[in-house]
């Protein structure tokens, strides 16, 4: 056995596990972000060929794109924060090792928790833990304008996404925490 399979301790198995389940998941949300841009542009370009061409614009058609959207934007948010794409203060903050750097990517985990938490728990409950009252549950029973479908197939879009960047998050995080490579610090540059 070389060094490196003595390294592999049961919390750093347990990060890469969690870092391969983040990984599946954001190829997944990846491919539902372009599907989703792919429909939105389906559904604007038949709005205008039936408008300008047909003279008989469906009335789905501008509903639709709008939901796609959200779609495409809530999981394009989750894969740009999986890939580090996503605005940042501090985009060298990555590359400070050491304490210092553990001290850094455990404020940037605070901050993602502080966030993503409320979303996540107000798409769940409303007020006294209501499930019926919470974003999801508001949108169970009401349809869209344009669309007969149950507003929670596009309402569902902001927690997944939500869920999904804490994911991601605890991923990044445990597999910084479990680093053996990470003793050495490194100065900000």
């Amino acid at each position: 056995m070389g060094s490196r399979d003595r390294s592999l301790t049961p919390m750093r198995a347990l990060a890469l596990a969690l870092d391969r389940l983040s990984a599946a998941l954001n190829n997944i949300a990846l491919w539902g972000a372009v599907l989703a841009v792919l429909v939105m542009v389906y559904a604007a370009g038949w709005q205008v060929i039936a408008r300008y061409l047909l003279d008989a614009p469906p009335v789905w058609t501008e509903e639709l794109a709008r939901r796609a959207m959200v779609w495409a934007g809530m999981l394009g948010a989750s894969a740009a924060f999986r890939a580090g794409a996503d605005p940042s203060l501090f985009p060298n903050m990555v590359e400070i090792r050491g304490r210092l750097g553990t001290g850094l990517a455990l404020i940037r985990a605070a901050g993602v928790a502080l966030f993503a938490a409320p979303v996540i728990w107000f798409s769940l409950f409303g007020p006294n833990m209501n499930m019926a009252r919470g974003f999801l549950g508001r949108s169970l029973d009401r349809t869209a304008e344009m669309i007969p479908i149950s507003m929670i197939w596009f309402t569902a879009a902001v927690p997944i996404a939500f869920v999904l960047i804490v994911l991601h998050m605890l991923a990044g995080l445990t597999i910084r925490l479990t680093d053996p490579e990470d003793d050495t610090p490194k100065e900000p540059s």
